[in-house]
């Protein structure tokens, strides 16, 4: 219904819900997504709604980032007994980032927009780069990120493209991403395969549902609905 909200509200869900430990609800996610992500991606692609190159310079920082970041959370044992606090904590901060990058995305955009439309090829590609390590290492940690808050930031950095060609290349950025960063939660034992199969069973339907519902909703109600979702869950995460 508003593209974004699988992993910004499926992990939190599965955490607080369904007393999932907050890794394994992120490794779970992260590879439930890299499937819906291909999926996706063989749709834009078709339509050839993605730009290649944003997808390439997006990778080359989120892929060494994602791969630091998982080696990082192995050393500090991020699965143990003190894992849930640290990542309860991050999680929730980053669906605070998101339910604001979702509410006051017009604003943003229009504050920012004219300060990155100027600048030079070379030093978007730079910012591209930089962009795809954050979310390389947000998503690692938390499985939030890569929608809302990346797709915020490509129509920051690229004014002048279609929203369509945006989404699709956040969307195809997510493959690799989210696949790494779920191979490497499950080396550390944080992936629960019964759980990824339901939820991809109950996605299908859910899919035809939410996109037949989104043609007759007004976007602006959504963003409103989702912002204030993921504020009152992120406050809830923060508190526990």
């Amino acid at each position: 219904m508003t593209g974004v909200g699988g992993g910004s509200l499926m992990t939190p869900l599965l955490v607080l819900l369904f007393g999932f430990h907050p890794a394994t609800a992120v490794g779970t996610d992260l590879l439930y997504a890299s499937v819906t992500k291909t999926v996706g991606t063989a749709v834009h692609g078709k339509r050839k709604t993605v730009d290649w190159h944003i997808v390439a310079g997006l990778a080359l920082g989120s892929v060494p980032a994602a791969i630091i970041t998982l080696i990082a959370m192995y050393h500090w044992g991020a699965t143990g007994t003190k894992g849930p606090s640290v990542l309860n904590l991050l999680l929730g901060a980053s669906l605070l980032l998101t339910s604001i990058a979702i509410f006051f995305r017009p604003v943003i955009l229009r504050w920012a927009g004219p300060r990155f439309d100027h600048l030079e090829a070379a030093r978007i590609n730079h910012w591209t780069v930089l962009l795809g390590a954050l979310l390389g290492v947000l998503v690692s940690l938390t499985s939030v990120g890569a929608g809302a808050l990346g797709t915020t930031a490509l129509l920051i950095l690229y004014p002048r493209l279609p929203v369509a060609r945006i989404a699709g290349s956040d969307i195809a950025h997510a493959v690799p991403l989210t696949l790494i960063a779920g191979i490497g939660h499950w080396m550390m034992g944080a992936v629960d395969f019964g759980l990824m199969g339901a939820l991809l069973v109950g996605s299908i339907p859910g899919i035809i549902v939410g996109s037949l519902v989104a043609t007759r909703s007004s976007d602006k109600v959504l963003r409103a609905v989702l912002a204030i979702t993921l504020l009152v869950v992120s406050i809830r995460l923060l508190l526990s």
